[in-house]
C-alpha cells in the first residue's frame, strides 16, 4: 500500500491531526506505523499533534545542553527521552504543532538531504503567506526567521525490510504559540545552538494561530511539496 498512488500518479497520504499525545505513545505508534507501511499494511502517513512538555535527545547527545537538573525537571513537568533521531536536544510543547511524516523513500535516486531540505520548504512556504522571509542555515538543519530558529527538525531513516528503501520517522517541531521560547527553550541549549534564538509565529505576527489552524494551513503546502493526496484528514 505505500506504493498505491491514485489516477494523477500522487501517492496517497493518510494525515491525520491527533491533537495533544504523550511522547512515548508517539513513538510507539511511529514505531507501529513504520513496519505496516513497510509491509503494505498501510499508506504513507503524516501526523500532525502536540506534546505535553517534554524533552527529546538524539543520536548526536550532548547532556550538557540540558541545564537542568532531575528535580528542576520534575518541578516543570517536564519528561526527558533519549530517542533515536538525529540531533541534539530540543524541546515539545503545547503550543507547537509536531508533524511525523512516515513516508517511504525508494532506493532508486535516493536523496536523503533532500528529503530534510523539503521538509524545510514546506514551512518556509507557509510562512511566505504570511510576510515572513523565512529560510536556512547552511551549517543547521531547519527554518530560521533571521537569526532565530522558528522550526526544529530531526528525522530517522528506517531501512525497508520488504521493500527497497527507507521509510521516515520524526520530523519537525515548529513554534507557534507566542512566549513558547521561554516555556521550554529556556532549559536547555536547543540543538546545541548557543549564538542564535527561538522565535514562534505569534510572537513574529501578533496573531493568536491555534496549533490546530496551522497544522491544516500547513497540510496543503506538505501534500503540494511531497506530491500526495491525502486520503483521510481527521482530529
Amino acid at each position: 500500500m505505500a506504493e498505491a498512488v491514485n489516477a494523477n500518479g500522487l501517492r496517497r497520504l493518510d494525515a491525520q491531526y491527533i491533537g495533544m499525545l504523550d511522547y512515548a505513545q508517539a513513538w510507539e505508534l511511529q514505531k507501529a506505523y513504520v513496519k505496516q507501511i513497510d509491509q503494505g499494511e498501510r499508506d504513507q502517513s503524516l501526523l500532525l499533534l502536540q506534546h505535553p512538555p517534554t524533552y527529546t535527545m538524539g543520536s548526536d547527545k550532548h547532556p550538557e545542553h540540558l541545564l537542568l537538573d532531575e528535580e528542576q525537571l520534575k518541578e516543570r513537568g517536564i519528561t526527558l527521552f533519549q530517542i533515536d533521531r538525529g540531533g541534539d536536544i530540543t524541546y515539545h510543547g503545547p503550543g507547537q504543532l509536531v508533524g511525523y511524516p512516515l513516508l517511504y523513500l525508494d532506493a532508486e535516486g535516493l536523496n536523503l538531504h533532500g528529503y530534510l531540505r523539503s521538509l524545510e520548504q514546506v514551512i518556509i512556504n507557509w510562512l511566505k503567506e504570511y510576510g515572513i522571509e523565512a529560510g536556512r542555515k547552511s551549517e543547521y538543519t531547519g527554518v530560521w526567521v533571521g537569526h532565530s530558529k522558528i522550526a526544529a527538525i530531526g528525522v530517522k531513516f528506517n531501512r525497508a525490510r520488504h521493500q527497497r528503501g527507507f521509510i521516515t520517522s520524526h520530523g519537525f517541531a515548529l513554534n507557534i504559540k507566542s512566549g513558547i521560547a521561554e516555556e521550554g527553550f529556556s532549559g536547555i541549549v536547543p540543538c546545541g545552538i548557543q549564538q542564535f534564538g527561538v522565535t514562534s509565529f505569534n510572537d513574529l505576527t501578533g496573531l493568536e494561530m491555534s496549533v490546530e489552524e496551522a497544522a491544516k494551513q500547513l497540510l496543503p503546502h506538505f501534500i503540494e511539496e511531497f506530491k500526495c493526496e491525502p486520503i483521510l484528514v481527521e482530529e
